[in-house]
């Protein structure tokens, strides 16, 4: 599938949005749905990870240490 999309800058010309056209949007939501069935097959995994640290506090600190 080819998407025709434009890259939206700021006044940096950093990029900050894409835009494309409702056509090919409507495609991409129908293809979203159809792969929604394939996400909810490791719903039974769900919190099966135990976390020794608040994930929030991790990146936090993990931040801190760059500097």
């Amino acid at each position: 599938m080819q998407i025709h999309k434009m890259i939206l800058t700021d006044e940096n010309m950093h990029p900050v949005a894409v835009q494309i056209p409702y056509k090919e949007w409507l495609e991409i939501e129908l293809f979203i749905g159809k792969n929604t069935k394939k996400k909810s097959q490791i719903s039974h995994l769900s919190g099966t990870l135990k976390l020794s640290e608040d994930p929030l506090k991790y990146q936090r600190r993990v931040r801190e240490e760059w500097q």
